[in-house]
């Protein structure tokens, strides 16, 4: 399976009572086909999965696949602490029909490499189906190092990484050393430094309320290799992007910034807790002034390919 494009890790809009908004979710699945992404994920930590039941987490898996209609891709994360839960939901996302599953350490546990692999593999086992790996040190406590991808690189069903380590060694070792696995971005303010590297896609969050605008900058760097267009484009979503990934409120920004875009953003779950006035006002500042650059770039290269057409 080919990992290409804008793949949006699917908030989930919750009402005042804390029940999960279907409308609102279907409202911004409809909204990120028609701007243009290649696929959406359901159960990542963007969605708020570690907040939810079992039960809840598989009616959103179902919910999702159904809504989108085989007109996107659809993956489903299947993080768990334990590998038997973690099969479970791997085993109920085939069932459903997914495409693919996202596959991440297992938080607080601090497996070694082998057993990190174990893990892994277990899921896939259960699966049978292209996975995804996830690696988040800074959310799991677990890198996934050379031994780790070494020994799982056995099964062709890992077929991508989404790369969130921070860590430029760590995209630099991926690119160079395991081009079977496709590098996918999920670092966000290093998104241009990814397509550079080879990045085929996006893991994009922030995608849920901006979509053309991540859409615009994959255009210009992984399809027209045009990084001189691709530095102005992300240059215009840095300050977005940096609050997303250094604001210390990722979930409730990406909301946040839902509602400002005419879709359903809702509430969070505890632990998280909403938004205050200041940053608020900071969210709708940087999206305001990314919005105007991005669509002035875009016009003017849309005026400039015209121009040259006509010529």
């Amino acid at each position: 399976m080919k990992f290409e494009g804008i793949y949006t890790p699917l908030i989930t809009p919750y009402g005042d009572d804390f029940a999960i908004d279907y409308n609102g979710l279907g409202n911004i699945i409809e909204h990120l086909i028609e701007s243009g992404v290649t696929g959406v994920i359901s159960g990542g930590t963007t969605g708020e999965y570690y907040s939810q039941s079992d039960k809840e987490r598989i009616a959103l898996m179902r919910f999702v696949n159904q809504q989108v209609k085989g007109r996107v891709r659809v993956m489903a994360g299947v993080g768990a602490l334990r590998t038997e839960e973690a099969e479970q939901f791997a085993e109920q996302a085939k069932a459903i029909g997914v495409d693919a599953i996202l596959v991440n350490a297992p938080s607080y546990v601090l497996p070694t490499q082998l057993e990190l692999a174990e893990h892994a593999l277990a899921i896939d086992r259960a699966a049978n189906l292209p996975i995804m790996l996830y690696n988040y040190p800074g959310r799991t406590g677990t890198m996934m190092g050379a031994e780790f991808l070494d020994r799982v690189s056995d099964s062709t069903n890992f077929a991508a990484i989404k790369e969130s380590s921070g860590d430029i060694n760590q995209l630099h070792m991926l690119a160079q050393e395991y081009p079977q696995l496709q590098l996918s971005c999920g670092m966000d303010d290093q998104a241009l430094e990814f397509f550079a590297w080879g990045a085929t896609s996006w893991v994009a969050a922030g995608a849920n309320c901006l979509a053309r605008e991540h859409v615009a900058l994959y255009q210009a760097c992984a399809i027209n290799n045009d990084f001189a267009t691709g530095r102005r484009i992300m240059s215009a979503m840095m300050p977005f992007l940096q609050v997303l990934e250094q604001g210390g409120k990722f979930t409730q920004s990406v909301k946040y910034g839902c509602e400002l875009s005419g879709l359903t953003g809702g509430r969070v779950r505890k632990p998280l807790l909403e938004l205050n006035e200041d940053d608020k006002r900071q969210v709708e500042r940087v999206i305001d002034t990314m919005r105007t650059r991005v669509a002035q770039i875009t016009d003017q290269q849309l005026q400039e390919g015209t121009s040259a057409v006509a010529v």
